[in-house]
């Protein structure tokens, strides 16, 4: 168990890392190559820091374990929320500025809904995945037309100055391969360690893939947005957790359906969906509601913080664990 709990704790550092890597040589190669700032922020970097999850879905449901991939996708959506914008919040309240994230807010509660009626039946088929990964696409050339027709929004700025500038792209392309790699070989070492953690402690897949995957695979959005909070840029870090809750809803929930469809469990629709839900029908009324002042303040973050350890407590407890 020792060589299991090292290889988990491997994997994690090893995904972050590859995943910054990664992010970094796709947004320099981008940005090289003439592509915008604001389609390089909205979507090389949104895909880039949702590739660790997409991955190691992927590797789940190809390996037979498609309770963590589901619970890999909610749960990095809810500890996207919950945990990553409540301490972020926490430590820097948040002013929401762009009106492309004012916009891109009510469009993940639209895909929340569409995927709750998709899973309603608890199962996730191929018909399933495959609509999601339609979803995917459009949602990919929806984000790329607000980048040609928003020029100027606050947001841009912010992205503008996180674009490596200083990087040749022989050595941009080198770390976009070099991280990609790694991310697969991370991902591998992640999905097989959780498997054996869960089953040792007599855990299901799901709860594992809700929390220490989950977690695990959102620490390249919690770096993000931390960052960029630091530096003012409190678009970047709220648009990385919308964006990254979008891609994880459509591409990394829709792959256990076209890889490995079947049965979900149950608890998935009346624990976990449910309070997916219920954080971005908070964090819409926070960053969007009618307020004149729309910021997530240090209270509203030590709150989403405290939902989210109730949430895991409450996990934990449901599981048998104490």
């Amino acid at each position: 168990m020792l060589l299991t709990v090292v290889a988990l704790i491997v994997g994690l550092v090893l995904l972050v890392w590859s995943a910054d890597r990664f992010v970094i040589g796709a947004s320099a190669t981008a940005s090289i190559l003439g592509v915008s700032p604001l389609v390089v922020g909205i979507l090389v970097v949104g895909i880039g820091t949702s590739a660790p999850e997409m991955l190691v879905s992927a590797i789940a449901a190809v390996d037979g374990q498609p309770g963590l991939a589901v619970g890999n996708a909610l749960g990095s959506n809810i500890t996207n929320i919950a945990l990553i914008l409540g301490f972020t919040a926490l430590l820097i309240p948040l002013n929401v500025q762009s009106k492309l994230i004012s916009r891109e807010i009510p469009l993940l509660i639209l895909v929340m809904l569409v995927g709750f009626f998709l899973l309603s039946d608890n199962d996730l088929g191929v018909m399933d995945g495959t609509i999601l990964l339609v979803g995917f696409l459009l949602v990919v050339l929806r984000q790329l037309w607000e980048a040609k027709h928003s020029k100027g929004d606050s947001i841009e700025a912010e992205f503008a100055a996180e674009i490596p500038r200083d990087m040749s792209l022989s050595v941009a392309l080198g770390w976009l391969l070099l991280g990609f790699v790694l991310l697969i070989a991370s991902a591998r070492v992640l999905v097989w360690s959780a498997v054996e953690i869960a089953q040792f402690f007599g855990l299901s897949d799901l709860v594992i893939g809700l929390t220490v995957v989950a977690v695990g695979t959102s620490l390249p959005e919690l770096a993000a947005s931390v960052a960029a909070a630091r530096k003012n840029e409190h678009d970047i870090a709220i648009g990385n957790v919308v964006g990254s809750n979008l891609f994880n809803l459509l591409g990394v929930m829709a792959l256990p359906g076209v890889i490995a469809p079947g049965a979900i469990d149950e608890k998935v629709m009346s624990r976990d969906y449910p309070v997916m839900l219920l954080l971005t029908g908070i964090f819409f009324l926070v960053a969007c509601g009618p307020r004149k002042a729309r910021r997530i303040s240090r209270i509203e973050g030590g709150g989403l913080l405290l939902i989210y350890v109730a949430y895991i407590v409450y996990l934990l407890h449901d599981a048998g664990v104490y």
